[in-house]
């Protein structure tokens, strides 16, 4: 096992629950155009400041992750790959022991490293590497000054986003654990999901704002502020992410209630999910008001000149994120785009039950997938806009076809009110792109996409 790259990059569900409004689920099940779970640490390591994203895997890891980040030969992030190379892969070196060497090496070089996360990718899974018991050994090892997990991004067991959720899984049991002893205590709400420091700063102000003062976030910006975290029966669970389906059944298990909402994309869906908080902490109808009225007035007047570009436009959702429906249900009913299609990788009843209670009840939804049907489905209805992975993308375009990457709809900041123009605006520029650059030209030859 190598040292880190240098330079570039230095080394169960929830309960499922019926939604009010029954849709159809279509289900598909064929090879499938996504990105592995490894990708989540784009944007964890921009949340936890003083963590350090060490992958255990491949050039073909490293050079995934550097290209995603987009980041600069001179730039020092929070991650790094330690690589799986041919002594590993024969057995002629000890990978435990390279990875103790490599970890050694790395916290070395960083003392400003207070967490460190192994994450586990496809080769470390086909080498039968146990990166659970590294992470034992190691923290043993470098506590207290590090703490030492791990977590799979391993595209054999998560897909994109899953990523993170396998990440905040692996943090709950650093939480402090609340008793029943505890129940006369106020209640605490924990926003769970990897969010702009902008957003928590203004989420914050809101709800603290309406009265809701014991409000924290997981994960939190710095690893030390995990131990002041406390799930117990007091605690109210938010998502803001739909992909934390294993995060939030664990917290559930610790005796936390989740909040089921609508997630917070555009300026209807950040009013219903402050509303379900607002709700479970008895906040009454005019501190509500007062908390939110001036940003969701900013929000519905930043929505205006997208609505002009986007309204009667067809749009396409390949399964990529799990933010496909809170999306398709934004651009629906606040921007009047027509849902051709709407896949998504999963559809967790209970997490999505508020959004698909908004759904259109002719919305076409699919779980899963079978690439080649749905780009059979997507050629031949030839959408205003589909939104895929970065490897549909280019051949869609050739075809004449206008995308929008899914993967800049989970690295960009566009949760809450003051975001809502931002979103809309994702989608919007594809489209001015297209009208300035590209005003008529023909229809090209369909390309195959694998």
């Amino acid at each position: 096992m190598s040292s880190p790259l240098p330079t570039a990059v230095p080394v169960a569900r929830c309960r499922e629950e019926k939604p009010s409004v029954h849709i159809p689920i279509h289900r598909e099940r064929g090879q499938r155009e996504v990105f592995c779970g490894l990708t989540g640490i784009i944007w964890l390591h921009r949340r936890i400041q003083d963590a350090f994203f060490l992958v255990v895997g491949s050039r073909t890891c490293a050079h995934l992750i550097q290209s995603a980040a987009g980041v600069m030969i001179f730039a020092e992030p929070r991650f790094a790959t330690a690589i799986i190379d041919d002594r590993d892969l024969a057995g002629i070196a000890d990978a435990n022991d390279e990875l103790d060497r490599v970890v050694s090496r790395l916290l070395e070089r960083r003392p400003d490293i207070r967490m460190l996360f192994l994450v586990g990718s496809c080769p470390s899974e086909v080498i039968k590497l146990d990166l659970s018991r590294a992470a034992e050994r190691l923290t043993k090892q470098f506590l207290p000054q590090v703490r030492v997990l791990s977590y799979s991004g391993s595209g054999i067991e998560t897909t994109f986003t899953e990523g993170e959720d396998a990440c905040l899984a692996s943090l709950v049991p650093q939480l402090q654990v609340g008793t029943a002893a505890q129940s006369s205590e106020p209640s605490n709400l924990l926003i769970v999901g990897t969010v702009a420091d902008i957003v928590e700063d203004q989420w914050t102000r809101m709800l603290t704002t309406m009265g809701i003062r014991n409000v924290q976030f997981f994960p939190p910006r710095r690893s030390g502020d995990l131990s002041r975290i406390t799930v117990g029966p007091n605690t109210r669970v938010l998502l803001a992410q739909p992909f934390l389906a294993n995060t939030c059944r664990m917290l559930v298990e610790r005796g936390a209630t989740h909040i089921p909402a609508p997630f917070p994309l555009g300026v209807e869906g950040t009013t219903a999910w402050l509303r379900a908080a607002a709700n479970a902490f008895a906040v009454s109808d005019p501190a509500f008001e007062n908390a939110t009225q001036a940003a969701r007035a900013r929000g519905m007047r930043s929505l205006e000149r997208h609505r002009e570009v986007l309204e009667g436009k067809r749009i396409f959702f390949f399964p990529d994120s799990q933010l496909e429906i809170p999306l398709a249900r934004f651009l629906s009913r606040e921007l009047g785009m027509h849902l051709v299609e709407v896949g998504s990788p999963f559809i967790h009843r209970q997490i999505m039950g508020e959004e698909l209670s908004l759904m259109p009840e002719a919305t076409r939804l699919v779980e899963g997938q079978d690439v080649d049907s749905q780009l059979a489905r997507c050629r031949e209805a030839r959408p205003d806009v589909t939104v895929c992975g970065l490897g549909l993308a280019n051949p869609l375009e050739h075809e004449g076809l206008t995308t929008k990457w899914s993967i800049e709809l989970v690295f960009s900041p566009i949760q809450g009110y003051d975001q809502a123009g931002d979103l809309a605006e994702l989608f919007a520029r594809p489209l001015r792109r297209k009208h300035l650059l590209e005003p008529e030209l023909p229809v090209r030859e369909a390309l195959p996409c694998n």
